[in-house]
């Protein structure tokens, strides 16, 4: 994607920075993403949007007034951690409560989910609407695990023009549920994304091919077919989005609907005017009338040549709420007065001294043992991270081996500064937890975050340690990852890796076996089961509307679990003392 020499490990970071200092009077920085640079007033619900970058002008270029107060900004593709949208919020957030909504992913449902339960916890009202517009990623029954893709827009715009007018919190939560229910969005591409500094794209289309049913990750489509003229791609939308109505709209003849042709990245302005132009003639022929139009790049997926077409079927008040002022970086419509807002709204959740409890010889042996276990763990992940991607993308966008790489080194840097000031095991973990799921970001973040800290939070001081502890350890990461991820064996995903491994653990560790042995056992259980993984169909996260594709391979946060704990049996051997 990119044309120049760019460290492709900072370049979200730094197209953000670019951006605020391109748009001073519409966005400030903050710690986790933007915020409008005009004032919130008090009592103002807060309506804040996210996602990975590589979707501009999502998220950050709909920030503000009549639009999103803020917005949390992932790296590429990949959802924020937990503690940036915490951060995000927490600078908005003025009294009357937050919306958080975001497309129905399932890294961002589980990281944006985090940071509304601690903001719960601290006494803030916070809803969260998904947006579900996506007709491709599910069925009509099954609306609930449809993705969000370009209807972001009806759904942020609608929330955001009625927390402008002022609002309460339980209903803007109930117009961004409305027009989240009655929008409704199908899309093509004619060829891949590529992630900064990749040499190639996450997929590719073959000469002369179209895939249909896109998400805007850098997944694959549902099929493939020839490419179509510009009249029959555009009945191809058209007929697609008009077989479904939404059930309060009962036909299509009559009803009103605002039209959003998106380009993706690299379809240029003039051939989708050559597409509107039949899309608006076909919903013509079929009675719909056109409330209003964008025809533009709205929710892109970085230089992804393609098209989608939303119809948002709007009833008087939402058609009033679509058409009020806003006034953002990438979205202006109307004419809106904003005073500029000069005080500093930042927040961090970093302790900002943080005293330790020197820990005794066998404590701190112990968490040098565990950081001699992460540093052979941040080097196989590095080692493997194409390797991981690669996996990954077969039915998915590709980025799990960058989200295990960012998140082992976040948690590796972590867990030295725990050594060096001679902290604990539990402390070690904890704070390499949160670390990982801060750095890594997406669902891998957030699963190994949790899985960390819950395993630290089980454990006995670190004299007191024993096999059949750290059996129980492992039993509490799988516990905390299952109820915040809700996988079951299955599904395909790590977990069915990591209960065969908790469960051969658990056995050889009642049976009174060393834990050296036990551990390299129960990995070799992991390793057996994550391969079996490429029997499975997937029915959960970004595989599972391509069940085609990844049948005969296997998940690839099985793999990288079963490559992780086969790392530390490795090393467990290699130590002094178990």
């Amino acid at each position: 994607m990119t044309n120049l020499l760019i460290d492709a490990t900072t370049f979200a970071e730094t197209a953000i920075d670019g951006f605020v200092l391109a748009n001073p009077g519409h966005v400030r920085r903050v710690d986790g993403g933007v915020v409008r640079s005009s004032v919130i007033p008090e009592g103002r619900v807060a309506v804040v949007v996210g996602g990975g970058s590589g979707h501009y002008p999502a998220f950050a270029g709909i920030v503000g007034p009549g639009l999103a107060a803020a917005a949390v900004c992932g790296n590429i593709f990949a959802s924020p951690a937990s503690g940036q949208a915490y951060r995000v919020c927490r600078a908005v957030e003025r009294g009357a409560g937050v919306l958080l909504t975001f497309g129905n992913y399932a890294g961002d449902v589980l990281q944006f989910g985090m940071a509304a339960e601690r903001l719960r916890g601290e006494g803030v009202d916070v809803r969260v609407v998904t947006v579900t517009d996506d007709v491709a990623s599910a069925t009509a029954d099954e609306i609930a695990k449809r993705r969000g893709i370009a209807g972001d827009l009806t759904v942020f715009k609608a929330a955001g023009a009625a927390a402008e007018a002022g609002a309460d919190l339980d209903e803007v939560e109930r117009i961004a549920q409305l027009a989240n229910s009655r929008t409704r969005s199908f899309g093509v591409a004619f060829s891949g994304c590529t992630l900064p500094g990749a040499d190639e794209p996450l997929f590719t289309v073959p000469d002369g091919m179209m895939a249909v049913g896109l998400g805007i990750h850098g997944e694959p489509g549902i099929s493939e077919v020839p490419v179509p003229s510009a009249p029959d791609l555009a009945a191809l939308l058209v007929e697609r989005l008009l077989d479904e109505l939404p059930g309060d709209v009962p036909t299509a003849s009559g009803a009103r609907a605002v039209v959003i042709l998106n380009g993706l990245g690299d379809f240029k302005y003039e051939e989708l005017f050559v597409v509107y132009a039949s899309v608006h003639r076909l919903l013509g022929e079929a009675g719909v009338i056109v409330a209003d139009t964008e025809c533009g790049e709205l929710v892109t997926s970085l230089d992804m040549s393609g098209v989608s077409l939303t119809l948002f079927w709007v009833t008087d008040e939402l058609e009033e709420l679509w058409r009020a002022p806003a006034d953002t970086p990438a979205y202006r419509t109307g004419s809106i007065d904003a005073e500029p807002d000069t005080r500093d709204h930042g927040v961090s959740d970093a302790a900002a001294d943080v005293r330790r409890t020197v820990s005794g010889p066998e404590e701190t042996a112990a968490a040098q043992q565990v950081l001699v276990c992460l540093e052979a763990v941040h080097r196989m992940i590095v080692a493997s991270e194409d390797e991981f991607g690669r996996i990954d993308a077969i039915a998915g966008d590709g980025d799990h081996g960058i989200g295990m790489s960012r998140g082992a080194t976040g948690a590796l840097a972590a867990a030295k500064s725990v050594v060096a000031e001679q902290g604990s095991l539990a402390e070690l973990l904890a704070e390499a937890g949160e670390a990982w799921s801060e750095n890594g970001g997406g669902t891998s973040g957030a699963l190994w975050g949790i899985a960390l800290t819950a395993a630290g939070a089980s454990l006995p001081p670190s004299s007191e340690v024993s096999a059949t502890a750290v059996s129980s350890a492992v039993d509490a990461a799988l516990a905390a990852i299952q109820n915040l991820g809700k996988a079951e064996v299955g599904d395909k995903t790590l977990v069915d890796a990591f209960v065969p491994f908790a469960d051969e653990l658990r056995r050889r560790v009642s049976a009174g076996e060393a834990l050296t042995a036990s551990w390299t056992g129960a990995a070799t259980a992991s390793v057996r089961a994550a391969e079996a993984t490429a029997d499975l169909e997937p029915r959960l996260g970004r595989a599972r509307p391509h069940v085609e594709r990844s049948l005969g391979h296997p998940d690839a946060g099985a793999v990288s679990f079963a490559r992780i704990v086969t790392t530390v049996g490795d090393r467990l051997g290699d130590l002094p003392h178990e």
